[in-house]
């Protein structure tokens, strides 16, 4: 006997048989079509949802097939299917949920049955039936009728177990959604944070504001903007990298309490933690300051992990994360001591900071201070350990151009972070409203900001013509919608709970 060959895995083989099998697919819609199959209708009305028939079937006894069983019309993708001559199983879906379809050919007749065993699996259907259970108990539908609704004319991944590679999912996210119901779930849960976030500031007297997403200077975060052209003004302008700036002049303007969820946009790498296109939460509050943003933001967060997780108590990616408040408080001098090993005596010597930071490999600009070198060291030797949650205060005024100073010690600002597994999630402090402070905050940025194309070249003087108006105190904070999530739905990445992430182009697609 000759020894069977291995399977041809090669690229040209695998698309040789994808394209053997979309002419399968084609050939047997073109035949449904002949036989006067309608392969796209749009008079199948007023489905069922799966979900809400499941409960009609709890009384059901094991076998029972009455006339009178309760009758339902339900419709959805089918899923997986068995065939046994004359009679066949198949599994619907749809948003809802799933169940079992029992199609008979002495029920539907002879023709329809044919017609019926044409069908696979990925086709849209509708079906009529009543209500029974099987030997095993599974609630299903006995079919009286059955119409197509959608031919699908590329197959789901083999065997329905989902899809396993992980670009593929991010690419063709629609079949991810179809195979995956954790995926689903993962971004129902996303829908139901932002819904929660909108109530908890709204019941705070926050009025949820729209700003620009295209800005004739980009502000409130350094980050290299993307930039378009508007033709009938013949001006450049800049998709948002956040909102900060025009939700402040609105504090000028009269509204105390406001807030927008916002798309940002900022053109950098991608990774697990950034995508170009994010969510962001910005709101700012009059007569606050941080210390307020601060409890406001423990008091929300964990409020939101109660409601979607059921628990403050999480395990995400394998680390046990407990958001009961209160939550660790330490200052940047205070977590590179306690957290970072730092000797306390080398945070207090401006030329020992920058040694220290040279030692672990920082390079720093010309220009950059101790203040710059402190947040360096931060970042590397304490960021990834704060896994419970844990705010960090008493950022320097060298990294914070729109933060205000602290009244005691103008090196440092009245501003926090928020951090969890590692991760930013939030960022907060009191708001600068001096403008003669502000511009030459502004003046300075750009003075330093030698080839950083991270720093915009062109001061805001509109933003700065509005603080002379005068803006009451006031404190904001951003929080990551997107890496909130990921805590939420223990994602490991940011590509997960984003529906249509950027990615490069697909090989061989132009």
């Amino acid at each position: 006997m000759k020894p069977v060959p291995p399977p041809d895995n090669s690229t040209d083989a695998i698309m040789d048989n994808q394209s053997n099998i979309l002419k399968q697919r084609r050939d047997k819609a073109q035949a449904l079509a002949a036989s006067g199959v309608k392969l796209f209708r749009n008079d199948f009305k007023a489905p069922e949802p799966i979900a809400g028939i499941l409960p009609r079937g709890e009384r059901i006894a094991a076998e029972s097939h009455e006339e009178s069983g309760p009758g339902c019309r339900v419709a959805g993708r089918i899923m997986s299917m068995r065939n046994f001559g004359k009679a066949a199983f198949f599994h619907i879906q749809d948003e809802s949920g799933r169940i079992q379809i029992y199609a008979k050919r002495d029920l539907l007749g002879v023709e329809e049955f044919k017609l019926f065993k044409k069908w696979d699996t990925g086709d849209i259907v509708g079906v009529r039936g009543r209500l029974f259970k099987t030997k095993t108990g599974e609630l299903s539908i006995e079919a009286t009728e059955l119409q197509m609704i959608t031919k699908s004319m590329r197959p789901l991944p083999e065997k329905f177990h989902g899809l396993t590679d992980v670009e593929t999912r991010y690419r063709q996210r629609y079949v991810d959604l179809i195979v995956n119901p954790e995926v689903r779930e993962t971004f129902r849960k996303r829908v139901e944070v932002i819904r929660l976030i909108r109530e908890f500031l709204s019941n705070r007297g926050f009025l949820e504001v729209e700003t620009p997403m295209m800005q004739p200077v980009p502000g409130g975060a350094t980050a290299k903007p993307f930039k378009t052209h508007h033709n009938a003004l013949n001006i450049d302008l800049y998709l948002r990298i956040a909102p900060e700036l025009y939700l402040k002049r609105l504090l000028v303007g009269g509204f105390e309490k406001v807030f927008e969820i916002n798309r940002n946009f900022r053109n950098e790498g991608l990774s697990t933690r950034h995508n170009p296109e994010f969510t962001m939460l910005e709101f700012y509050q009059a007569y606050a300051t941080y210390h307020d943003m601060l409890d406001l933001t423990e008091e929300m967060i964990s409020w939101l992990a109660e409601e979607v997780c059921g628990s403050m108590e999480l395990t995400y990616q394998g680390q046990e994360v407990d958001l009961t408040p209160p939550w660790q408080r330490y200052t940047m001098d205070e977590a590179l001591v306690e957290v970072g090993g730092v000797d306390p005596a080398v945070l207090q010597d401006d030329d020992a900071v920058m040694q220290l930071a040279r030692d672990h490999g920082i390079k720093l600009q010309p220009e950059a201070g101790p203040g710059k070198a402190k947040t360096e060291l931060f970042e590397l030797l304490v960021e990834e350990r704060l896994i419970n949650p844990t705010f960090v205060t008493s950022y320097p005024t060298e990294v914070s151009p729109l933060a205000r100073r602290n009244e005691e010690d103008p090196g440092i600002t009245d501003r926090f972070e928020l951090f969890v597994t590692g991760r930013e999630i939030a960022n907060a402090f009191s708001e600068l409203n001096d403008p003669v402070d502000q511009r030459q905050r502004f003046e300075r940025q750009i003075a330093e900001r030698g080839d950083d194309e991270e720093v915009h070249p062109v001061l805001d003087d509109d933003y700065i013509r509005a603080l002379e108006y005068g803006m009451p105190p006031a404190a904001g904070e951003g929080i990551g919608i997107d890496r909130l999530v990921m805590l939420l739905t223990d994602s490991p990445s940011i590509r997960d709970v984003i529906l249509f992430p950027h990615l490069k182009p697909e090989a061989g697609r132009s």
